[in-house]
């Protein structure tokens, strides 16, 4: 897991960007389109791998088996199932739930290019939510947010079959809130509702008569989550960005739901207009106001329009210098955004889904804007996720997709616990939690089990990529990181077919 805070960046040189991009182009050009269906259905394979709880018959994703089959005993509930968010065994809510999000988001405006791998995607989204469910329904007042108590967790490396670090529960109420977190469930629980509104109708109501009820929550008592749960969960995922954006993001979310305008009210009463350059588990205001321009450029709904000029304005800051002059978004010499040294492929999959999508809006719509005194595009801008997407495949300096099981090279020593160790069927005795840092961590060789379709963090701001098991933040995979990716595969695999 990395604890992934949203650092400041630092500026680049345009001449040197517009070389970079020049020289990235025609690479692209030279070696020609990835086999985008390929890496879609791979993407989609990742998620089965991070499954929490009992596995089902149909676990495609052979070496995993049960795990934290006791959750939620601690608080005597049930609390089986869900995700773990990355190379380590802990639920976190506030992530999973953005994960949930994103892939429901992927479906709803690419399902279409997904041909059958759309069962898939909904399956996933499914392992989330009806986990979801249990944390928002269990018990009223109360919204679970977490298992495990991370701090042990990361001082043990085990499989998730052998876990025996404490499975802690985490809880918000009206007395401990939290709109960050409730806010974020409501939104996967309210985009999910329109993903199984015509596959599956009656849970599709159930997902968004909770989503109001928690949306409801997350209004009524409000706070940081992190200013009241427990150490194990807001040390790893604490609300840098306060709560404004979750608020932000649920009620535009239940609006598309249930076409419910007392949503409409509650979001433009809310003033969050800070500026932004990310979008991330963390900070969701640029996705708000994208899919919020959806309904003024699509519907026409002109008092969305201040929402519109937001989101072009966080376009203009991740768009090269090259441009747009109000960029604050650097490059590697490759042509890869680099928001971070740490997980940094998250920000480029989800600044590359809003790029697309935005995109696809301005093409229906006959949309045009400029940054400053240059004019964007449509076409520009799906050239750029393109180019961000395809880097991650492996049209990039090293020649190295970052997608675990992807292309002729790709990493081998992700920073993941069941992917580095053998597998309960080759291994059945149990192995000790310090048992695994020399025996596993620490060792040399490919990791035994191919964790298939896993996005790692990337290389960093040189294009430079160790590949080495110890170092999480560039190889760790999160399911955060390839939620947005999901929606961008679709994309270029309906627009590019073999």
């Amino acid at each position: 897991m990395s604890n992934s805070a949203a650092l400041a960046p630092s500026s680049r040189a345009s001449a040197f960007l517009v070389f970079s991009l020049v020289w990235f182009s025609s690479h692209v050009l030279a070696a020609g389109h990835p086999d985008y269906a390929d890496a879609l259905a791979k993407s989609l394979l990742f998620f089965q791998g991070q499954r929490s709880g009992p596995q089902p018959a149909d676990q495609a994703v052979k070496w995993r088996s049960n795990s934290a089959m006791s959750d939620g005993s601690a608080a005597n509930v049930d609390l089986t199932g869900g995700y773990y968010d990355g190379g380590d065994n802990v639920k976190f809510n506030f992530p999973m739930a953005f994960t949930a999000t994103m892939l429901s988001w992927s479906i709803i405006e690419y399902g279409g290019r997904m041909e059958a791998r759309v069962h898939d995607a909904r399956a996933a989204v499914r392992w989330a939510t009806d986990y979801l469910l249990k944390a928002a329904k269990t018990t009223p007042g109360k919204l679970y947010v977490g298992v495990g108590d991370a701090d042990a967790d990361h001082r043990c490396w085990e499989r998730p079959e052998d876990m025996d670090t404490p499975r802690n529960v985490y809880e918000v109420s009206a007395s401990t809130p939290g709109s960050d977190v409730a806010g974020e469930t409501a939104a996967a629980l309210a985009a999910a509702s329109v993903v199984f509104k015509a596959a599956d109708p009656a849970y599709s109501r159930r997902l968004v008569a909770a989503a109001r009820d928690v949306m409801a929550f997350a209004w009524q008592h409000q706070g940081k989550y992190s200013d009241h749960v427990g150490g194990g969960v807001s040390n790893y995922y604490p609300s840098y960005s306060g709560y404004k954006d979750e608020l932000l993001w649920g009620s535009t979310w239940l609006l598309w739901a249930t076409k419910n305008s007392s949503y409409l009210n509650d979001l433009m009463s809310l003033g969050a207009n800070d500026g932004v350059d990310m979008f991330s588990w963390d900070n969701k205001l640029a996705g708000a106001r994208v899919l919020l321009s959806r309904r003024a450029l699509l519907d026409g709904d002109k008092r969305l329009e201040p929402f519109t000029r937001q989101a072009e304005e966080f376009i203009c800051r991740v768009l090269p210098k090259s441009s747009s002059p109000t960029s604050t978004t650097p490059y590697t010499p490759g042509g890869l955004m680099h928001r971070s040294g740490n997980a940094n492929l998250q920000y480029v999959a989800s600044a590359s889904f809003l790029l697309t999508t935005y995109a696809k809006y301005m093409a229906v719509s006959n949309r045009a804007f400029s940054c400053q005194n240059l004019p964007v595009t449509y076409k520009a801008l799906r050239a750029l996720a393109k180019r961000q997407v395809d880097y991650v495949l492996g049209d990039n300096p090293l020649g190295m997709s970052y997608m675990v099981g992807y292309g002729a090279r790709s990493p081998q020593r992700i920073h993941h616990r069941a992917s580095s160790m053998p597998s309960v069927a080759a291994h059945p005795a149990h192995i000790g939690c310090q048992e695994g840092f020399q025996g596993y961590l620490y060792a040399g060789g490919p990791n035994p089990n191919v964790h298939t379709g896993a996005v790692v963090g990337g290389p960093d701001q040189n294009d430079v990529f160790p590949d080495d098991r110890a170092d999480y933040a560039r190889s760790e995979p999160t399911t955060y990181t390839n939620a947005p990716l999901v929606g961008c595969l679709a994309y270029f695999a309906g627009s590019y077919k073999k």
